[in-house]
């Protein structure tokens, strides 16, 4: 394992009937907040309720902010941004899933900034300050109630790009599993996909030539208890204790814990699926799953080793031949994705594949805002080719 540096500040409030306490947590960072969520869900089950209890029994001014979209857009940002400095907010309140916690993360980061909030995106300028945050997590997947990174897309050129620093991680989180009961199915599928996805980019793709048997279990046995509890929260969608070990493997998958030592790690599965999702405003999971396994098919041969490791932890793959092994860890995984209702082609997906050449030339100025060299328009259209 490499030297590395493992900081998580975020404190986690975890268990059912938590969200009572989000008043008195969020009262610690300033007296005026933010409520930033999405279009409405929050009121039908309940968890806007608790929430506006909690923070009114604190005494906490409270200005709305609502209307994040599922793939969150900047100039809805902006208008959060603009607000925040005009009503001289303190701290910034999430409530939803990641595409609200991003679009909060945007916000705190940009009321501290006194230029157009993209430079942080492109990297024209540093994070160097921010609003505090805090979340209410009702869906499970990205782990940004948890992790120091946001997604965001400018509309002008689909750009979906991302920022991370430490400034935007989550001082506090509540996760109550219950509040997953009512969670659509599909989105409950797509949520493994993504927390899959996370991990096994990672598991892939990191530049420690020497493997970790620690690290390698870590992601091995989450994605198993992943996968256990995503086919029994189908099954029985109020299943608590379903619900709660989605609910922290979720986190644990992305808040640095899996890819700590193995050195630089890269997301080209997350690359290139932020095309798919900036173009045609499919939700991120279902792009996950299109791209995952055609980007495995591409790179069988210089990856059959981590493939085939995967399908004997797995997947029960037994053959010792690797390449053999990895074959059968991508048909495994496609064939997993479309038994809980994840598409895994382009087509299923609604994406022509005659747009392949619009989709890698948008992914390719990603690649290289990200350091993914190898990544080129070429390289992208041929992993796309395996997605048909």
């Amino acid at each position: 394992m490499q030297n590395f540096i493992f900081e998580n500040p975020t404190k986690i409030i975890f268990g059912r009937g938590q969200i009572r306490r989000i008043g008195a947590e969020t009262a610690r960072f300033g007296g005026k907040i933010l409520l930033v969520y999405g279009q409405g869900s929050i009121k039908k089950n309940g968890v806007y309720d608790q929430v506006m209890a909690s923070l009114g029994e604190a005494g906490l001014a409270v200005v709305e902010f609502p209307g994040v979209r599922p793939n969150p857009v900047l100039s809805h940002a902006v208008e959060g941004i603009a607000i925040a400095k005009r009503e001289g907010i303190e701290a910034v309140l999430a409530v939803g899933g990641g595409s609200v916690i991003d679009t909060a993360k945007t916000i705190a980061a940009g009321a501290r900034a006194d230029h157009d909030v993209w430079d942080f995106f492109v990297y024209r300028q540093t994070i160097r300050a921010a609003l505090p945050v805090l979340t209410v997590a009702t869906v499970s997947a990205s782990a940004s109630e948890m992790n120091a990174a946001a997604v965001i897309t400018n509309e002008e050129g689909c750009r979906k790009y991302s920022i991370r620093s430490l400034h935007v991680q989550p001082k506090v989180s509540i996760l109550d599993p219950s509040v997953l009961f009512g969670l659509d199915g599909r989105y409950s599928a797509y949520s493994a996909v993504d927390v899959i996805t996370h991990m096994l980019e990672g598991y892939f793709n990191n530049t420690e030539p020497e493997a970790s048997p620690l690290q390698d279990r870590l992601v091995e046995g989450l994605m198993k208890t992943v996968m256990e509890a995503t086919e029994r929260i189908l099954a029985t969608p109020d299943d608590y204790r379903a619900r709660a070990e989605m609910m922290w493997a979720s986190i644990l998958a992305f808040n640095g814990l899996t890819t700590a030592g193995m050195g630089q790690v890269s997301l080209p599965v997350h690359m290139i699926e932020h095309s798919l999702s900036a173009l045609y405003d499919i939700p991120h999971g279902a792009g996950l799953s299109v791209v995952l396994p055609g980007w495995m098919s591409r790179r069988q041969g210089e990856k059959a080793g981590r493939f085939a490791r995967l399908a004997r932890e797995v997947f029960g793959v037994e053959t010792t031949d690797d390449d053999e092994a990895a074959r059968r860890a991508i048909v495994a995984l496609k064939r997993w994705f479309a038994s809980i209702g994840a598409p895994v082609t382009l087509a299923e997906a609604g994406i022509p594949a005659d747009d392949i050449d619009r989709i890698a030339e948008n992914a390719e100025e990603l690649a290289q805002i990200w350091g993914l060299k190898d990544y080129t328009r070429r390289e992208i259209g041929a992993v796309l080719a395996w997605c048909v």
